[in-house]
C-alpha cells in the first residue's frame, strides 16, 4: 500500500476502542524511549562539559522543555504523513487517512494532533465516545476529517 493510495472508506472497517488503546500504549512507550533518548543528548554534553549534574544545570531550563515538548508531536505528525502509520498503530493493522480515504496532508495531520489531545482533556471523553458512535469515531476524528481504518492481515 503507497501513502498515495485511497482506501475506499465504504468498505472499511474501523477499530474499536480496545484495539486504539492497545496502539496508544504501544506508542507511548516508544514516544517514552525518544524523550529519554532527546534528553541524553542535551544533558550528556551538558554534563561532560560543565562538570556538573546536568538536572541541576537544566532544571527550569525553558529551551530544554521546549525541546522535549517537540519529541511526542514530531512523533506521530511525521508517522501519519508517512505511510499513515505510527509503530503501534503498523502492530494492530490501523491506519489513519482522511474521511476521503486519502493520505493525510500536513494540515490534516496536525488539526488531528491538536483534536486528539482536546478528546484526551475532558478526562479522555473524546476516546470514550467511540463506545457511543455508531462509526467508532472519536472527537477528534469527526473534528480533523481524519479517521482510523483497519488493515487486512498479511
Amino acid at each position: 500500500m503507497n501513502d498515495t493510495d485511497n482506501i475506499d472508506i465504504s468498505q472499511a472497517v474501523t477499530p474499536g476502542l480496545i484495539r486504539r488503546l492497545a496502539a496508544m500504549l504501544y506508542d507511548s512507550l516508544l514516544v517514552f524511549g525518544l524523550l529519554l533518548l532527546a534528553s541524553m543528548l542535551i544533558t550528556l554534553p551538558i554534563g561532560l562539559v560543565a562538570g556538573e549534574s546536568a538536572s541541576s544545570a537544566l532544571s527550569g531550563n525553558l529551551l530544554f522543555r521546549i525541546w522535549l515538548a517537540m519529541v511526542p508531536p514530531a512523533f506521530f505528525l511525521l508517522f501519519w504523513m508517512k505511510g499513515g502509520q505510527t509503530l503501534g498503530m503498523k502492530s494492530w493493522r490501523i491506519r489513519v487517512v482522511r474521511s476521503d480515504g486519502a493520505s493525510l496532508s500536513w494540515p490534516d495531520a496536525l488539526k488531528r494532533l491538536v483534536f486528539a489531545l482536546l478528546s484526551w482533556l475532558p478526562l479522555g471523553l473524546g476516546y470514550i465516545w467511540i463506545l457511543f458512535d455508531k462509526e467508532n469515531q472519536a472527537w477528534h476524528d469527526r473534528l480533523s476529517g481524519t479517521r482510523l481504518i483497519m488493515l487486512a492481515k498479511q
